[in-house]
């Protein structure tokens, strides 16, 4: 009987060591997990500004810096009023003189709905 008393302690004990041996890989492999996310999000933050270094290089060389073309923009509107105001100076007597004509010769006319009766 004491044999197998400790027998069963020595599966009890084997038991506990090889939950420990689990219990341990288990915590190895959440390090390596962690360890490796945490590599993947640097590597992910490395590469995205690698790619923004990259497109802020080729936006500056084909569409100049941004001043520049704002101030493109800015000429551009400029060039556009000034042609505006150009046209209203032109036109702007015969329009109101049309306008004017319109409002003077007034034809007072009965509307074709109109029902006497």
């Amino acid at each position: 009987m004491a044999s197998q008393t400790q027998g069963i302690q020595q599966l009890l004990a084997a038991e506990k060591k090889a939950a420990e041996k689990v219990a341990e890989a288990r915590k190895r492999k959440a390090r390596r997990l962690k360890q490796a996310k945490d590599e993947a999000t640097e590597e992910i933050e490395k590469f995205r500004q690698e790619r923004e270094r990259s497109f802020k290089e080729f936006e500056a060389k084909h569409m100049g810096s941004r001043e520049g073309v704002a101030a493109k923009i800015d000429a551009d509107t400029r060039v556009k009023l000034a042609d505006m105001e150009g046209a209203i100076k032109t036109r702007k007597e015969p329009v109101i003189q049309e306008i004017l004509q319109f409002v003077y010769n007034i034809s007072p006319e009965v509307h074709k709905n109109y029902n006497r009766k």
